[in-house]
């Protein structure tokens, strides 16, 4: 016998389409710490599941540290009470791996649930036989599916959407710095959304203006301290507890610095560690093409993707240090 083949609509499952329509309230989700490819989808979904007559709530569970995503933060709720819970169901978006929606995950479960997502690590954990998964490893956003997910219902999209989805896409993409000569899709969403209202002019000032003065200082003093490693193949560099309780969440600008490390001649892939708590790292990882960064950050309990990923660890930095340049020892020896 043979399977069954699932049906599409320019990508888009119809399962997908179908746990809409059939729903009448949902609850939209993303992963804890949300960029603007998570705020986008979730807002822009939100937005398109209520002018299909749904109930549709916002859910995070924060927090909400970059200076671009913060203006949205009072759109979104963290502790959806048994009302809001009663009858709903559940999209995920930008990730699909109960415990990177963070506290959010005791609030979902038990519910219904169907994914978007475009990272290619994790275990689809919220998604239980016969949900809907929605997975292109191969988007440049979620935003960017969320669009052809909008297609697929049959609507255009409003200036407000076409907005949100634009700052999601420009988030993931650097704003277009890393799309390569695969890229000609990308740029036609990116054009779909400007012709539906989106501002490239004030999506750039919203994503890299704005900074305080704190944050130029921050970034000045990781550049200070950046190691370079295997002949300048990696860079390294590392934000102490006593610097994140003094320059805050709003000091950093890690956009800013990956691009500018990312600049180096012969650098193929940026390591920062960052001291969140006494017990906690973050650890971020960029590279620029072969070096998949996706994998260093699985092996740490993270993920992501092939030239942008992250994780959180229990630990200090120099025994994380000392991990992840063993790590890419194997890595730069192969």
């Amino acid at each position: 016998m043979m399977n069954k083949v699932p049906q599409m609509h320019n990508g888009v499952p119809q399962a997908l389409v179908d746990f809409i329509r059939e729903g009448s309230a949902f609850l939209v989700a993303g992963h804890r710490e949300p960029d603007g490819d998570c705020v986008g989808s979730q807002l822009a979904l939100s937005s398109v599941l209520e002018r299909l007559g749904k109930r549709a709530l916002p859910c995070s569970a924060g927090p909400f540290k970059r200076p671009e995503v913060k203006p949205y933060e009072g759109r979104f709720t963290a502790r959806p009470g048994p009302e809001e819970r009663k009858g709903a169901r559940v999209i995920v978006v930008d990730c699909s791996a109960p415990d990177r929606t963070g506290d959010l995950s005791s609030f979902l479960e038990g519910l219904p649930t169907a994914v978007i997502d475009h990272h290619k690590t994790g275990d689809h954990g919220l998604c239980r036989a016969g949900s809907p998964l929605y997975l292109d490893p191969l988007a440049p956003s979620t935003t960017f599916m969320v669009r052809r997910l909008v297609d697929a219902l049959g609507l255009e999209l409003t200036k407000e959407e076409a907005g949100l989805l634009f700052f999601g896409l420009c988030t993931d993409t650097g704003f277009f710095r890393h799309v390569d000569s695969n890229g000609a899709e990308t740029f036609a969403a990116a054009s779909a959304l400007i012709r539906a209202g989106a501002n490239p002019k004030q999506t750039f000032m919203a994503i890299n203006g704005g900074k305080s003065l704190d944050s130029r200082k921050l970034l000045g003093l990781l550049l200070s301290r950046a190691e370079s490693h295997f002949g300048g193949r990696l860079i390294l560099s590392y934000e102490e507890l006593e610097e994140t309780a003094r320059f805050g969440l709003e000091g950093r600008d890690s956009d800013s610095l990956y691009q500018l490390l990312q600049s180096v001649a012969g650098v193929e892939a940026i390591v920062i560690i960052r001291q969140e708590e006494p017990g906690t790292c973050t650890i971020g990882l960029r590279s620029r093409d072969a070096v998949d960064v996706a994998a260093v950050a699985a092996s740490l309990g993270g993920g992501g993707h092939k030239n942008a990923a992250g994780a959180s660890c229990p630990g200090t930095i120099a025994p994380l240090r000392l991990a992840i340049l063993e790590a890419f020892g194997k890595i730069f020896q192969e």
